[in-house]
């Protein structure tokens, strides 16, 4: 698998679910000090959360405080807690090709604009008999960098994998 035409350039996000998002503000942005940035709410997602952040610039990583719309309905925002984690891709395109040629199981939707309105898609928590590999277990959202997060990355030496 060294053939990868794509990097994996660190944490962007993590998206953390309860029954109510202002408990989770409370802990993130009131007691912790996260910065609250903005909010979105899907009613095809079922979510309604608050966008927080932890530190700034092509750096940032943001703290996604996710409440259900419904609680009974699918997607369950808030089961499990720690709903999923973003990475930070330098060529999301190149690396879906390439994953699904790997057998890389992904959720439905495709590539799409996310909340913060990067292009994302998300690698199902589980592989099935048409596509094997899955996240085992997590819901892992591939995010494309934009171009001060690639810069930055490569300036500091950040080439990991």
């Amino acid at each position: 698998m060294t053939d990868r035409p794509f990097k994996i350039l660190g944490i962007q996000q993590i998206a953390v679910g309860g029954p109510d998002k202002t408990r989770l503000r409370k802990l993130w942005v009131d007691t912790l000090g996260l910065e609250l940035k903005g909010n979105f709410k899907s009613e095809s997602e079922n979510v309604d959360e608050d966008i927080a952040a932890a530190g700034s610039g092509p750096l940032e990583v943001e703290v996604d405080l996710m409440q259900p719309i419904d609680p009974e309905a699918r997607p369950k925002v808030h089961e499990p807690a720690l709903n999923h984690v973003g990475l930070w891709v330098d060529d999301l395109a190149a690396a879906v090709s390439w994953l699904e040629g790997q057998g890389m199981r992904f959720t439905p939707g495709g590539i799409r604009k996310g909340a913060a309105g990067h292009d994302v898609c998300f690698i199902h928590p589980k592989g099935n008999d048409a596509a094997p590999i899955g996240g085992e277990g997590v819901l892992i959202e591939l995010v494309q960098a934009p171009a001060d997060v690639i810069e930055t990355h490569a300036r500091l030496g950040g080439e990991l994998r």
